[in-house]
């Protein structure tokens, strides 16, 4: 077995791929069909998921770098190999915390391809008329038209999300700049652009409406992203040394590997189950099932709309039902988060339904889902993201040992030393959230709102030696907790297990903010 081939984790040049000898998973049957099936394309996916590297292929391809193509799919198909005059624009890097230093950033690229292509008009300002001016002069140059490329046009306008004015600022730049690409149709022989959001389009790219968006098209569903095929038949080795060194058979391993990276979907067609790359390759590297994607960065942006806007965090599971112009727009002023949660790869189409044009959506894997509910925990108490308070690890230990009572203990400190909250109603509905997080946060032993003898409890536990099932009252009493339990016979889905069953009531007072009582039986 080769244990020492390289794996290209934050590697985003084609080049460098290509040249030392990284792994790489031949996309370029879909640049083939790219080229010869239109001009201006627009692509939307989640970061990290490999649309830094599909552009820099692009533009590999595009300036004629045949020597790199040897052996991959498109060397079978590309005989010309023409050197054309390419643009790119990348906007994971610049400065956006001003209109004018944004404009200048703007200004640098556009710089650059000046030295090359020369300035027609000197008089010209504007990004925009410095753009038109440069594609005509690249024409008249090369003899060729140009092709543009743009990596993550939206990254300013996510920057400046929490700014409506500095939003506004730059989505007139923007705008214009783009308009050129229809302007100039002409002078161009390829435009591709890529972006996290699909921001509402009329506002971006409404002078580019012939902008064709591939975004949801089943055609190049896993145009970013590894596929079950593609991982079984490029990783080969790395699946046997991660097997082997987590005590797996081949067959386990690739199960685990689902359960956690698998499970996007970017069409219509969900039974083609796509990888998140970066965390695969991150799992290879450490030989570990670990959680990678997520703590990259979430935006805090993101989970502040999710509680502001008193999102159902147990839909995660459950699944969304939107239309599917929910999934292709997204409008900086909405209120709803779920299609910014669905482009930014927190959740995925699970299914479509055809007579209605309608799509479910939901939590892709096990590393999306319980990094997002460690990330939404301490928010929902007041906590920052990072305290220590809360270890998730101590609550297990505690349940393991039997500890039932400095179980409830360790919730109740926590509640005792959250920031006050003025909303009663929304604080009491945080703490309802912020328990089942808890409980869900335990992972594979818990299940939640199970269906029990003749109703719902609120949560079960497994553990080595016992079950626990606990049942939870606001204002209440722990009493009549304890017998809701009892009357739904809860425990007769577990009388044949063998284990011992322990019942938890739970009351919760609303004015003194903490447990107030529990009973175990």
């Amino acid at each position: 077995m080769n244990k020492s081939r390289y794996l290209p984790i934050g590697i985003q040049t084609f080049e460098e791929l290509r040249t030392k000898n990284y792994i790489y998973v031949d996309k370029t049957a879909f640049v083939d069909s790219l080229v010869r099936s239109g001009k201006p394309y627009f692509l939307s996916r989640p970061r990290r998921f490999g649309k830094s590297l599909f552009l820099s292929t692009l533009r590999s391809y595009f300036e004629g770098r045949k020597d790199l193509f040897e052996g991959l799919a498109i060397s079978k198909t590309e005989t010309e190999w023409k050197k054309y005059p390419v643009f790119y624009f990348d906007f994971n890097v610049g400065d956006f915390t001003t209109e004018e230093n944004f404009r200048a950033s703007l200004g640098l690229k556009l710089d650059s391809y000046e030295k090359i292509y020369g300035v027609r008009n000197p008089n010209a300002k504007s990004p925009a008329d410095r753009f038109s001016d440069l594609l005509k002069s690249a024409h008249e140059k090369t003899g060729l038209q140009a092709v543009v490329l743009v990596d993550e046009y939206d990254k300013p306008l996510l920057n400046a999300i929490d700014d409506q004015n500095l939003v506004d600022a730059f989505r007139k730049i923007l705008k214009t700049f783009y308009g050129v690409l229809k302007g100039e149709d002409a002078h161009i022989q390829f435009v591709f652009i890529t972006g996290v959001t699909r921001f509402d389009k009329v506002s971006i790219f409404s002078d580019l409406n012939n902008l064709n968006d591939i975004s949801l098209s089943e055609k190049y569903s896993y145009i970013c992203g590894i596929s079950q095929e593609e991982l079984e038949s490029n990783f080969v080795p790395e699946i046997e040394l991660m097997a082997e060194k987590n005590g797996y058979s081949k067959e386990e391993c690739l199960a685990e590997l689902k359960k956690n990276y698998d499970g996007y979907h970017f069409s219509k067609d969900v039974q083609t189950d796509i990888y998140n790359p970066f965390s695969l390759l991150k799992a290879f590297s450490d030989l570990s099932f670990g959680s990678y994607w997520f703590s990259t960065g979430t935006p805090t942006f993101l989970t502040k709309m999710m509680l502001d806007m008193s999102f159902d965090y147990k839909t995660l599971e459950e699944g969304i039902d939107v239309d599917s112009r929910s999934l292709e727009e997204y409008r900086l002023n909405s209120t709803e988060p779920v299609p910014l949660l669905y482009q930014t790869g927190y959740l995925t189409i699970k299914n479509y339904e055809k007579d209605f044009d309608s799509y479910t959506i939901g939590v892709p894997n096990e590393e999306v889902k319980f990094g997002m509910y460690k990330r939404l925990l301490p928010l929902y108490l007041g906590y920052p993201t990072d305290d220590k308070k809360i270890e998730i690890v101590s609550f297990l230990k505690e349940l393991r040992a039997g500890k039932v009572n400095e179980f409830m203990e360790r919730i109740n400190n926590i509640f005792a030393a959250a920031p006050k909250q003025t909303n009663q109603k929304q604080y009491e509905l945080n703490c309802q959230a912020f328990v089942w997080l808890i409980f869900k946060l335990m992972g594979e032993f818990v299940l939640c709102e199970v269906q029990n003898g003749k109703g719902r409890s609120d949560a079960v536990v497994w553990q080595k030696d016992a079950i626990y099932i606990f049942e939870f009252k606001m204002d209440g009493l722990a009493k009549e907790a304890l017998e809701q339990i009892n009357s739904q016979n809860y425990p007769i889905a577990y009388k044949n297990d063998g284990r011992k069953i322990v019942k938890v009531g739970v009351n919760y007072s609303s004015t003194e903010k903490q447990l107030t009582e529990w009973m175990i039986e």
